[in-house]
């Protein structure tokens, strides 16, 4: 049997591109209407989608002057989708760094109850300067510290998840029950960073828990996922690269004794959709000439921690620091220097590649030719499917999911019909292999 693609949609203001805000295909004015973020997930579950996401930074961006913010806080937004959508799964960032393992895991518990188990948590460490600022940090924590922290954050988070067991809650009239003091346990957790009791004021959700999701490329990134991650958002150019990353992670996994199936890895791509290659193309070059370049080289600086504001556009990079000697952002790093010597690009020819995805892969060309690419990687072993960033939106959304999706659809590559209610089991995820977290003791009072 063919291989079935899972297919999130990344959901970022009114689109991708570093100039979507600026395009005549969007409304600038809806990127602080709730109402947008409503319709694009309606749209999203339209197309059958496994899920939206919806990243998260705890600072202003690199250049407030020229490009439009992240304004909602993911879980409270996702909260308000939960209301307008039935199926479509809901993913949220939230940083390990700048929070509390309870009140996270209550948040993303009620977010739980709100959408009937439709929740997903995407893990990430915080890694630009700005945000440590916001907490009272003068730099970003060093990278082995942030995932220090970042593993047991999830691990507590987690116990206290299961410290409802599943039939814990009883609401029982009749007995006066409420619930059953001997299924609902403290977690006692003592560790370098946290010291939790528990239990969570919240009983079990209805898929158990929310699916756990990770994003980090470098070696600890690939550690962390290897062990807590179902599925896995990252950015890779090639199929070739793409099958490294693949194969490489899902053997980590393996040393955790987690199967091959337990995550799905889902890389980046950036689709520019026309009724012919030359219109997808035409389309794509009009937002790469409404960069502004005093933002793109802001955004160059930061994944590199080196100011490089001032350098002429018609130049190559200067010498950069490398992965080793960073510690914000390693992998992304990494990944547009090896774009920028592996082709020879200026600097002008590299904010325009990066415009759309910031290193995530765009392609431009007619729904046949994106969905025949979507295919080859994942016949490859090159992905599990793909994290769809439309360039605008919800024009760019629509066509993916009007266009694309049922030439899928109709090669037996995607659903036709949702199966089931929860994400966990959009993405196929067994609940015996997610495990049961045994809490420390019950609570007895």
């Amino acid at each position: 049997m063919s291989r079935q693609l899972h297919l999130n949609a990344f959901v970022l203001g009114v689109g991708h591109h570093e100039a979507a805000w600026r395009h005549p295909l969007t409304d600038e004015q809806r990127v602080l209407d709730p109402r947008h973020y409503i319709e694009v997930a309606q749209l999203a579950e339209r197309g059958l989608l496994d899920s939206v996401f919806f990243a998260d930074i705890l600072a202003v961006g690199p250049n407030v002057a020229r490009n439009s913010q992240q304004v909602f806080e993911p879980i409270t937004l996702l909260s308000a989708i939960a209301g307008s959508t039935q199926r479509i799964g809901l993913i949220a960032t939230a940083s390990t760094s700048y929070n509390h393992p309870y009140t996270l895991a209550r948040a993303f518990a009620s977010l739980e109850h709100i959408s009937g188990g439709r929740a997903g948590w995407n893990v990430v460490t915080s890694a630009t300067a700005d945000e440590a600022r916001n907490f009272g940090f003068n730099g970003t924590p060093e990278h082995a510290q942030r995932y220090s922290r970042a593993e047991e954050f999830v691990d507590v988070v987690t116990a206290l998840w299961h410290s409802w067991e599943s039939d814990a809650l009883r609401l029982d009239v009749d007995a006066a029950l409420f619930a059953d003091p001997d299924k609902v346990h403290t977690v006692d957790h003592v560790g370098p960073h946290f010291t939790v009791r528990g239990p969570l004021n919240s009983p079990r959700s209805p898929q158990g828990r929310p699916v756990l999701v990770q994003a980090g490329s470098s070696e600890s990134g690939k550690d962390l996922a290897a062990r807590i991650a179902e599925v896995v958002f990252t950015a890779q150019r090639s199929v070739a690269d793409g099958t490294a990353f693949y194969d490489d992670l899902k053997n980590r996994a393996s040393q955790y004794g987690r199967g091959r199936d337990e995550i799905a890895i889902l890389p980046g791509i950036v689709p520019y959709i026309g009724d012919t290659e030359a219109q997808a193309r035409e389309l794509e070059h009009e937002f790469t000439t409404l960069i502004s370049p005093d933002y793109a080289l802001r955004q160059l600086s930061v994944f590199f921690g080196q100011d490089l504001s001032g350098i002429a556009l018609d130049d190559r990079l200067p010498p950069l620091p490398q992965e080793s000697e960073i510690e914000g952002n390693k992998s992304r790093s990494s990944l547009v220097r090896a774009l920028a010597e592996g082709e020879d690009l200026t600097v002008r020819d590299l904010i325009g590649r990066l415009g759309g995805g910031r290193g995530h892969r765009t392609l431009a060309g007619t729904p046949q030719q994106i969905a025949d690419d979507l295919i080859e990687w994942v016949d490859a072993g090159a992905a599990d499917g793909f994290n769809i960033m439309p360039p605008y939106l919800p024009g760019g959304l629509e066509a993916f999911v009007d266009k694309v999706v049922p030439i899928l659809q109709e090669r037996g590559r995607f659903r036709t019909e949702y199966t089931g209610s929860t994400l966990a089991g959009h993405y196929g995820l067994d609940a015996a292999a997610r495990g049961e977290v045994r809490a420390a003791s019950p609570v007895t009072r």
